[in-house]
């Protein structure tokens, strides 16, 4: 998605030199214009974030983009700190020119408001609202509905503009906000949203274009345009970095370090140490690109060092699998001949053949499964174990990243606060297999990410789908 921040208030055009969607986002001051306008854009870079009254002091626009096709300009403005000397202003217009229309009275106003005038701040409002040709009133359910948020209303429906009320920080304040649709309705406003710009929802955001579509049908196909793009860009977002996850599952799974002998304590140490760290450094990695693909920074996401625990393991021969990993099969000629020299018939007794037997079909197989799997055959001739991350700690990585994603999904781009991922409070589902996955894992040890060996592997790929489908709670 592509957008552009600027600080002045001039029309833009688009294709064929038509006029863009212009959108104006007013309201009072501190109740999240500016917040509402970054969690559109996707971007913590545009304009100023403060909990105190008045930070906007500017028209600002950013422009929206459906790839290379501008759609529609936002303009942040500032609140309207003093409604009431505004309205009384409008009526000192009103009363000196009886025959002027509301949207006329407002026009005036501006003309005549100079600059440092007490009221300047709130020409510039009326200035880009009358410009614009729909509104976006964003409402602070939290706050009550007083009188100087009324005659506000009423006052920018005087531009004769269609009015949408935005709805910021609903959560836990249902009663607030049925008050709030109930006062809108005396002014004949019904077209409201819902928008959390701290909680993120992109149903919201796509329904918020689908009002405004409904108010201006001369915008609804470029508005359409919008929406399609949006949704495919979420789309390949959220499964890109379900994928990204899953490729840290497989990856922390598939690494081992070798531990000859579980009486050296020196060696296991060491051998322990370099697990830990590797695990450590692959999820932070893995957190460093995610936070690149939802646009956030490490100042959002604060991420709690794991706990990582160790077990042991050894290269199981007869796993379910394991010979089609090792590129063999019951029908190939290296069985058959190891098959017949131990006297055992393969097709009802295979998985009773000998070591032996097995590590001389592996050995007639050739160069080229010795260069990927050779460490492993080594080490089950000489009797070495692996030391690798135990079942606790890739449930707990798992969790964690799940935990991650989920936050990051529903993150506004105007939040301020820092989340945490520790160790989840309670024990999450599990992806269906859970346990049969991490076993042909670990007897897939090329199944890393630098490897570049597992690229075309239909099981590796279903092991994927596995991870990025329970990652995004998608039915397979």
């Amino acid at each position: 998605m592509m957008v552009s921040f600027d600080m002045k208030t001039g029309g833009v055009t688009g294709e064929q030199g038509r006029a863009l969607l212009e959108i104006a986002v007013v309201g009072h001051t501190n109740t999240g214009k500016t917040s509402l306008i970054r969690t559109l854009l996707r971007s913590t870079r545009f304009g100023q974030v403060d909990d105190a009254a008045g930070t906007t002091r500017h028209v600002e626009r950013a422009t929206i983009f459906a790839g290379d096709e501008a759609v529609l300009n936002l303009h942040d403005t500032p609140g309207i700190e003093d409604v009431y000397a505004l309205q009384d202003a409008l009526q000192a217009i009103a009363s000196r020119n009886k025959r002027l229309a509301p949207n006329e009275q407002l026009e005036k106003f501006v003309t005549a408001t100079a600059l440092n005038d007490p009221l300047e701040q709130e020409a510039k409002v009326i200035r880009q609202v009358l410009r614009s040709d729909v509104l976006l009133y964003v409402i602070d359910v939290r706050e009550p509905v007083l009188e100087k948020y009324l005659i506000e209303i009423g006052i920018l429906g005087k531009a004769i503009k269609p009015i949408i009320p935005i709805f910021n920080f609903t959560a836990a304040h249902r009663a607030e906000l049925d008050l709030w649709r109930r006062k809108l309705a005396a002014f004949n406003i019904y077209a409201s949203l819902e928008l959390d710009t701290v909680a993120f929802a992109f149903e919201a955001e796509k329904r918020l274009y689908q009002k405004i579509q409904s108010l201006l049908e001369v915008h609804y196909t470029r508005l359409q345009r919008l929406i399609d793009h949006r949704a495919r860009i979420w789309s390949q977002l959220c499964i890109s970095a379900a994928r990204r996850i899953a490729g840290l599952i497989i990856t922390t799974a598939c690494y081992r370090e070798p531990a000859a002998d579980d009486q050296n304590v020196t060696d296991t140490s060491s051998a322990a140490i370099r697990l830990q760290d590797f695990v450590r450094q692959a999820e932070q990695n893995c957190l460093v690109d995610l936070l690149k693909m939802f646009n956030f920074t490490d100042r959002d996401v604060a991420l709690q060092k794991i706990p990582v625990q160790n077990g042991y393991w050894q290269l199981d021969l007869f796993a379910p699998g394991i010979l089609k990993a090792y590129g063999l099969d019951v029908g190939s000629a290296a069985l058959k001949g190891a098959a017949a020299g131990a006297g055992i018939d393969l097709m009802t007794g295979g998985l009773s053949l000998g070591a032996a037997s097995i590590l001389g079909a592996i050995a007639g197989t050739g160069w080229s499964t010795f260069r990927r799997y050779g460490k492993e055959i080594q080490a089950k001739f000489q009797g070495v174990r692996w030391l690798c991350a135990d079942d606790n700690t890739l449930q707990l990585l798992y969790l964690r990243q799940h935990q991650l994603l989920d936050k990051l999904m529903n993150r506004g781009h105007a939040a301020c606060h820092v989340d945490q991922v520790g160790q989840p409070s309670e024990r999450g589902d599990l992806p269906e297999g859970w346990r049969g996955i991490i076993d042909i894992l670990r007897q897939n040890p090329a199944w890393n990410a630098s490897s570049g060996l597992h690229g075309h592997d239909d099981q590796y790929r279903l092991i994927e789908k596995s991870l990025v489908d329970a990652l995004l709670n998608l039915k397979s």
